[in-house]
């Protein structure tokens, strides 16, 4: 259960604590400091690691939250959020904040448009919100997950990502809970192809039977999101000790899958009232298959469904 964070005030003046006389030197930079967090994560303490996985997977809102926000978000007090940003050499959270405001100003993202409408539609108590008002929050954070996929693509890791579908010998897709529907929309485009594509469903638990014909010269593509689904990751371990590759889905490079993965496609959907969306998700693993069907030189015909099954 999520604990409440204190009043803003006090989280103010946690934020503006002293600062340690043995601070190490903060990185100069958003994107330093990001990475610097993925170096150091194993060596966090618990709390701070949820602090971390937060500022990997929602950078772009750092600028726009309160110390509170991050708190409340990551279940800790907001005096973790200070140590935290000690631990990577700031005197607090607002002098780390202004290194993302530095960096993201200039981009004025719909997630921050986004943070601050939500927040205000929730304050507003006089309003009533109607039904259109609430469909058209989720469409906004659906567009902003769009708009950041394409702001934030990995070129290379995107085609890194094709290059490991088209050299597959086999394919087995897995995603667990809401992240399955994503799996086999994946299957279902790459079956117009003729490689031999597997959707792991562990129908009946038996995800480790369905796994255990991978071999060294297969892929397996998993998709998920924080927390990670512990069947998923139970997917990747056989598949590393087969040595097959592995291409992971997910929203940081923190998530326990990306470690010694092949490859990693981050993405980040929006959030509406604490539903996240699949839309950029979707497009994402569309825009996968588009460039394996370009790169195999697939033909419009051979894409279209079988013939055999007319009345």
């Amino acid at each position: 259960m999520s604990r409440t964070p204190p009043p803003d005030v006090s989280a103010t003046a946690l934020a503006e604590a002293a600062p340690d006389t043995d601070l190490p030197t903060a990185p100069a930079s958003a994107e330093q400091l990001l990475e610097l967090i993925t170096q150091e994560f194993d060596k966090l303490p618990r709390q701070l690691k949820r602090i971390a996985s937060y500022m990997s997977q929602q950078s772009d809102r750092i600028m726009v939250d309160r110390i509170s926000d991050i708190a409340g978000e990551c279940e800790v007090h907001p005096s973790a959020i200070v140590r935290f940003s000690q631990r990577f050499g700031f005197s607090g959270f607002s002098e780390m904040q202004a290194l993302f405001r530095e960096a993201y100003t200039h981009k004025a993202t719909p997630v921050q448009n986004y943070q601050q409408r939500i927040r205000s539609l929730i304050a507003n108590k006089s309003h009533k919100s109607t039904g259109a008002d609430l469909a058209n929050e989720c469409i906004a954070a659906t567009l902003s997950g769009i708009e950041r996929l394409g702001s934030e693509l990995d070129a290379a890791a995107f085609d890194k990502a094709v290059d490991l579908v088209v050299n597959a010998d086999n394919i087995y897709v897995v995603g667990v809970r809401r992240s399955f529907a994503v799996a086999d929309y994946l299957v279902y485009n790459l079956q117009h192809t003729n490689k031999r594509i597997h959707l792991i469903s562990g129908l009946g638990g038996g995800y480790r039977e369905q796994m255990r014909s991978v071999r060294a010269n297969d892929l397996v593509i998993a998709i998920s999101f924080t927390p990670y689904g512990k069947e998923t990751q139970h997917c990747l371990r056989i598949a590393q000790h087969h040595q097959a590759k592995t291409l992971i889905i997910t929203d940081s490079n923190l998530s326990p899958l990306a470690r010694r993965a092949s490859n990693v496609l981050l993405v980040n959907e929006g959030t509406s009232f604490a539903f996240r969306s699949l839309s950029a998700t979707l497009c994402l693993c569309q825009a996968l298959f588009i460039a394996v069907a370009y790169r195999l030189e697939l033909k419009v015909d051979e894409m279209q469904e079988q013939v055999g099954f007319e009345d």
